[in-house]
């Protein structure tokens, strides 16, 4: 999801109805909102919290292992390049492909856990960080949104309306 602009219509799609079930999930798209704003402020980044949990007033987020600052830069990084060929797995002759290996097998197995305080806005959601089929390895969109993605994109995934199909 790193550039929402250049994927084609079926996958904005698809994007928009994966963020639109999470949000609902967590109380609506104002939650949801100050729950990004707020990881957006948090420094260092959330995802290297040693008690392995995210908290502010609206809700939590909370995963099964300690993430080490070389993994999210690493994550950062390689983020990036995923879009040129559809995959985080560089091939196996480049000089990063072992340190990306390393990478997917060490938050591959992760499972985080998004919940509102009050069980009355929604049951939370669940996500993983990769989707892995085959020997293709992408981030998980909504983790992408959820951790990395600007602000400005989540919004403008949340809006998004397919186009009319135009007939012949």
């Amino acid at each position: 999801m790193y550039d929402f602009n250049t994927v084609d219509d079926e996958t904005k799609l698809l994007y928009h109805r994966q963020l639109s079930t999470a949000v609902k999930s967590f109380g609506g798209i104002n939650f949801f909102l100050q729950l990004l704003e707020e990881m957006r402020a948090t420094t260092p980044h959330p995802l290297e919290a040693k008690n392995s949990e995210f908290s502010f007033p609206l809700g939590n987020i909370k995963w099964n292992k300690v993430i080490f600052q070389d993994k999210i830069i690493l994550l950062l990084k390689i983020r990036t390049q995923e879009k040129e060929d559809n995959n985080l797995l560089p091939a196996k002759d480049d000089k990063q492909y072992k340190k990306v290996l390393n990478l997917v097998r060490t938050l591959k197995p992760l499972t985080f856990t998004i919940t509102p305080i009050n069980p009355e806005d929604g049951d939370g959601f669940t996500l993983r960080p990769f989707d892995i089929i085959g020997d293709t390895t992408t981030l998980n969109p909504l983790f992408d949104a959820v951790f990395f993605t600007s602000i400005d994109t989540v919004k403008k995934i949340l809006a998004y309306k397919p186009r009319a199909k135009e007939e012949d």
